[in-house]
Parts: structure tokens; C-alpha cells; sequence
């Protein structure tokens, strides 16, 4: 009869170096990014004094913080990371838990990330992450591309005369009795329709450098909005070190003679894609300009198929608020993962520069 082996102190340990070893991208994140740098914000979330100092401490909100991230990079809900966290070792790892350490639970990640919408501190957490690129040389200096994509939330199946009400901004009347129904509805998202596409929720703006596709500001809307109705509040002012301002590019939807005159006399270029109209359609020397400018402006596709990758284009939230919450979380963590990346494109580089080097000075030297 096999014996079997009894489990040994160090078999969590060597477990998780040989996930090192294959890859773990978590990793990277945990090296990379200075978690504490988010505390003097994150600590904010339990601003309210506690009444007694019995029953369980609140949750470490570095590790609650992490955690959201976590669930931003697999589209996971609220019940299915606290399984997640509980049955994956690279998930504990990344959290800093081990085995018989607290997970919280899937109200607790709720209440958090409630706690976050309510101090508006998502937009203060991305720029306090803004200022760690620019510490490690990641400071936008390329053009500024503006662009828009859709975040669809679950379809509202609502009658016509209540769709009225909603965009008049009442609620219902039918509802108003029935106050757990009216919580599961959502009065600010829009429906929409692009390119024979109808859509339903909201809007994702971003202003992302052309250089190192880091999104550098965001806005969220209802899906009704325009495009274009967004496009001064996203836009960089700040002169480089040259006192230029960044090129703007963007596609024909944010073009206008106004906008045009605009950034001329803002002193900011304008790479933004021309349009044609009925009885005066697009020169072949325009369109040639188009095809150059889209060259430049389809990286922010890019962007917006990294964030689809990890679920970013629907969330399950209900309200403007929430889906701020979500959305800017969305941004923040791409730009967690770009960051990685350019460390690690940029450590290449350096590498195969000094092998470069080397093998001249072995030239040199023969």
C-alpha cells in the first residue's frame, strides 16, 4: 500500500514559485506598481468613526483596492471573485493572504467599492497612478488622441410612457409604490444608435498619448451623448518641454470649422480626420490626409480591444455613478498593464542595445 505524503511546510511556497516560473503576470503588477502609494487616498474609505472597537477590523484597503483590480482584469462579479480569491493561490499571492488569513466576502467588495463612488476617489486614485509614470519617465509627449466607446449595460425593458418619464427625469409612477424594483433599474443610461447599431448604456472617453497608449484623462457619459460634446473637456493644454502643445487627433465626428478655429487659436495642432457633406465629398488629397492621420489615431483602437479583452465593454452596475466607478477602474487597471508592458519592451531594448555594444567592442578589439 502507497503511503501518502504528508503536506510539507514549504509545498505553498514551492507551488508559487513554479507559477513564477510560467509566467504569472501578477507578478509584474506587484513588482511595478507602489501599492502604498494609494493609501493616504484609500484610507478615506473608512473616514466614519467606528462606534465601538469590538467585532472584526475593517479589511487592510490596500488589499481591498488590489482586489478590485483583480476583478477589473477578469470580469469577474462580486460573488465569483471572493470564489476566485479563495480558490486560486496567484490570486492569494497577489492579495499578500495565505491559507488561514480572512477573504472578504462578496458584500464587502460591494460596500467598497460603494464607499469609492460615494467619495468620488476613483478619479483621485488614477491621478495619484499618473504621478508614479511620471516618476518612472512615462509623461505624455506624443499627440493626444480623443476617442469614445460604448459600455452597454443589461437592456431595460421599460414601456414607452415610462422611457418618457425617465428622460424627463422622473421616475415612473408605476414605480414609485414598488421601491425594490425601482432599484434595479436604471434611469441614466440612453439608448443609441450608431452605423445601424443600436446601443444601450453609456460612453467611455478617453484622451490617450500616442507615444506610450496610456490613457492620460477619461470622462463617462450616457451612450446619447456625442462625441464631440466631450472633446474640449478631455483635451491636454499643458505645453511640453519645448512650450508646444500636443497634436490632437481624432475621427471626423469631432471635426468642425469651430473646433478648427479653436485649437489654432489655442496654438494646438489639428490632426483631426476631415469630413465630406452632401454636394462637396472628399478630395483625393483629403482623403490621402485621412489615411495618414487614421494611422496615427487607430492606436487608441487598441486600447479600447485590450480594455473589451478584460469585459470592459459592459458592466452590471446600475446608475451614471456606479458605472463612473467601473469605467474609471477600467481605465486605471489598462494603464497598470501598459505599464508592465513598457517596462518590459523598454528593458528588451536596453538589452539587445548593450549585446549590440558588446559584440562592436569584441569587433573592435580583433
Amino acid at each position: 500500500m502507497t503511503r501518502q505524503r504528508q503536506p510539507g511546510f514549504f509545498d505553498v511556497e514551492r507551488r508559487a514559485s513554479k507559477l513564477t516560473e510560467m509566467g504569472d503576470p501578477l507578478v509584474g503588477l506587484n513588482a511595478e506598481i507602489d501599492w502604498e502609494g494609494f493609501r493616504p487616498e484609500l484610507n478615506g474609505v473608512h473616514e466614519k468613526a467606528r462606534k465601538s472597537p469590538a467585532g472584526a477590523k475593517p479589511i487592510d484597503v490596500v488589499l481591498m483596492f488590489k482586489l478590485l483590480v483583480l476583478q477589473q482584469l477578469h470580469n469577474l462579479s462580486d460573488d465569483r471573485i471572493e470564489y476566485q480569491v479563495r480558490d486560486r493561490l496567484s490570486f492569494m499571492r497577489f492579495l499578500g493572504l495565505q491559507l488561514e488569513h480572512r477573504v472578504p466576502d462578496a458584500k464587502t467588495v460591494w460596500l467598497f467599492r460603494e464607499r469609492l463612488k460615494e467619495r468620488g476617489l476613483v478619479e483621485v486614485l488614477f491621478a495619484r497612478f499618473h504621478e508614479q509614470l511620471a516618476a518612472k519617465g512615462y509623461v505624455a509627449r506624443a499627440g493626444q488622441m480623443i476617442d469614445a466607446t460604448f459600455v452597454e449595460v443589461p437592456r431595460q425593458r421599460n414601456s414607452r410612457e415610462e422611457n418618457a418619464q425617465i428622460k424627463a427625469g422622473e421616475p415612473p409612477t408605476a414605480w414609485t409604490e414598488q421601491p425594490a424594483k425601482q432599484r434595479q433599474k436604471d434611469v441614466d443610461a440612453r439608448w443609441t444608435k450608431k452605423n445601424d447599431e443600436k446601443h444601450y448604456g453609456y460612453k467611455n472617453h478617453i484622451n490617450a498619448d500616442e507615444g506610450h497608449k496610456l490613457v492620460q484623462d477619461y470622462a463617462v457619459t450616457d451612450a446619447a451623448v456625442h462625441d464631440s460634446q466631450v472633446f474640449a473637456e478631455l483635451l491636454d493644454q499643458t505645453p511640453g518641454p519645448d512650450g508646444k502643445k500636443r497634436t490632437a487627433y481624432a475621427d471626423s465626428a469631432y471635426r468642425s470649422h469651430e473646433r478648427e478655429r479653436q485649437l489654432a487659436a489655442e496654438g494646438i495642432e489639428s490632426q483631426i480626420c476631415e469630413k465630406g457633406t452632401r454636394g462637396h465629398p472628399l478630395t483625393d488629397a483629403q482623403k490621402q490626409s485621412n489615411r495618414s492621420k487614421s494611422k496615427v489615431r487607430a492606436r487608441v483602437e487598441h486600447i479600447f480591444g485590450a480594455q473589451a479583452a478584460m469585459g470592459g465593454h459592459s458592466v452590471r452596475t446600475i446608475g451614471l455613478q456606479r458605472a463612473r466607478v467601473k469605467i474609471g477602474m477600467m481605465n486605471l487597471v489598462y494603464n497598470m498593464q501598459r505599464l508592465v508592458q513598457l517596462i518590459r519592451r523598454d528593458a528588451r531594448a536596453l538589452a539587445g542595445s548593450l549585446r549590440a555594444d558588446d559584440r562592436e567592442g569584441a569587433s573592435a578589439a580583433a
